[in-house]
């Protein structure tokens, strides 16, 4: 972690581990003790009461961030023909069939989302191993194999992130830069919860969420007071 300055130390030393703070208030606390020198990420963790073993307990999703991530996101997609020219003009990073798919088999993986088209799915079908276990694998339930890729590219570029619960039932996500304005990072945070709290699945028992922590990228992890958040 980067050295912190008289003033952090002294906020670092008055932290409460077991201070329950109020979404505002905590992203407050995070510029206070901003110490990198780049522009942090903004992240959002939360505890689940569910065993995603179960498959009536998988959470996962999309959700659009009202505010954008301030990340630049890179897409590629599987199409062809029209498909393919409607992709490369709606900005999407690379575009190709099989040339894209041997690309990805030789490593070339730097992407943040990947798209299909439905008829190009039995070349992508070939990338389950190489896809899946880094969460790329196109979707339809999420929207990433679809006919409209200009839609999905958009989305994915303005702010659509992917959620899922890993298997000691924590969720969680970038959702914004610390040099985001308040409201706007209050912004995302209300739209990510709201969108976890309505993917409650149906074998869920007892308290869903169970804990809010938010943090940035080399600060500490400050817990939210779930009884100010709507919906929780």
């Amino acid at each position: 972690m980067a050295k912190l300055t008289k003033k952090q130390k002294s906020l670092a030393e008055k932290l409460d581990a077991e201070k329950l703070y109020g979404v505002n208030e905590a992203i407050q606390t995070l510029r206070d003790l901003k110490s990198a020198k780049f522009d942090e990420t903004v992240e959002v963790a939360m505890n689940l009461g569910v065993d995603p073993r179960h498959a009536d307990q998988m959470v996962r999703g999309m959700v659009s961030l009202p505010s954008g991530t301030g990340k630049d996101v890179r897409v590629a997609v599987f199409a062809r023909g029209d498909n393919a020219e409607k992709a490369l003009a709606a900005g999407a990073d690379k575009v190709g069939a099989e040339d894209l798919m041997e690309d990805m088999q030789n490593g070339n993986l730097d992407y943040d989302r990947v798209i299909a088209t439905p008829d190009m799915m039995g070349v992508v079908g070939r990338l389950g191993k190489v896809l899946g276990p880094k969460g790329l694998m196109p979707n339809p339930k999420l929207g990433t194999v679809t006919p409209n890729v200009e839609q999905a590219i958009k989305d994915a570029k303005g702010g659509q992130v992917e959620f899922r619960v890993e298997k000691l039932g924590i969720i969680h996500s970038g959702i914004g830069k610390l040099s985001f304005s308040d409201d706007a990072l209050k912004a995302n945070f209300d739209a990510f919860v709201d969108a976890i709290v309505k993917a409650k699945p149906s074998g869920a028992k007892g308290k869903y969420v169970k804990k809010i922590t938010v943090t940035s990228s080399m600060g500490p992890g400050l817990k939210i007071d779930t009884a100010e958040v709507a919906g929780v």
